[in-house]
């Protein structure tokens, strides 16, 4: 029960904030910027993050019922793979939008405009897609042998191949191939965007232009930290018991954790969605 409320605490932090982010992102015209169109899309896939895995977890937690069925854990991993998928790149197409704000401030509304903003989304969402069809049924329809129990609390795939009674090493690399296209390729940019937003930076002369630019990027940065870093530290742990524990845990942290905290970190430092916000609260008093 303590499992239960918290989680249940967290999951409505998470659905209550993505969904403001959202709300305000359509209502508020000065909000209607690609950065800000971006970020939409980001609360609206961490809704479904939490959403595709969350819940069923606290159906588990609050009875002695701790089964799936079979289309619950297919809608999982189907789920889980997309969203996954897409975050991971939608996260890098946001690194691209913060080396045009820094490095190309004249030329920021030129390059970024609404067809290539539309592009690099409709990109990152058929990559995903892409994954999930592919995997999906793939990691399904490996032979188990009978009733087998899922050592996690969702049904991801690495859980999912460990159950399998037959060999699965082909299945294995390929989700390894695709974890390099969507992962670490994404990962890649991410970094090579921010080293050239780092040298930018330091070109800046001012104390407070510097302090501007920093600005820009910080919300993003931190929430590449948590998603990237929770993923590569769940992925790099050898394959013994106690490390399978602290992968459930991290599995949960960008589940759940990182979803909830990814709204309050683009509020709480971001004065013009903090703006926004107290516009839409004083419109409704």
């Amino acid at each position: 029960m303590v499992l239960f409320i918290v989680n249940f605490i967290l999951y409505s932090v998470a659905v209550l904030g993505n969904s403001t982010i959202i709300l305000i992102c359509i209502l508020d015209p000065r909000l209607h910027t690609p950065m800000y169109f971006f970020l939409a899309n980001l609360s609206f896939l961490d809704l479904c993050f939490s959403t595709s895995c969350i819940p069923q977890m606290l159906v588990n937690l609050w009875g002695p019922d701790k089964t799936i069925s079979y289309a619950g854990c297919v809608v999982q991993l189907f789920s889980f793979l997309s969203v996954g998928g897409i975050e991971c790149i939608l996260l890098a197409v946001m690194a691209y939008d913060r080396y045009a704000a820094v490095c190309r401030p004249l030329h920021y509304m030129v390059i970024m405009h609404p067809q290539l903003c539309l592009q690099l989304v409709a990109v990152a969402w058929g990559s995903g897609l892409v994954n999930a069809i592919v995997m999906s049924p793939l990691t399904m329809t490996l032979s188990r042998c009978g009733q087998r129990r899922v050592n996690h609390f969702l049904c991801e795939m690495p859980a999912l191949i460990k159950m399998a009674c037959v060999d699965a090493r082909a299945v294995e690399m390929l989700a390894f191939t695709f974890a390099i296209l969507i992962v670490l390729l994404p990962l890649t940019l991410i970094l090579v965007s921010y080293g050239y937003i780092a040298a930018a930076v330091l070109r800046i002369k001012s104390a407070a232009g510097r302090w501007k630019a920093f600005n820009t990027c910080s919300s993003h940065l931190t929430v590449v930290s948590l998603f990237y870093g929770s993923i590569i530290y769940m992925y790099m742990q050898p394959g013994n018991s106690s490390s399978q524990d602290q992968g459930k845990f991290l599995t949960l942290f960008y589940n759940l954790v990182t979803p909830m905290l990814n709204p309050l970190i683009y509020t709480l430092r971001n004065k013009e969605v903090k703006g926004a916000l107290k516009k839409v609260l004083w419109r409704q008093q």
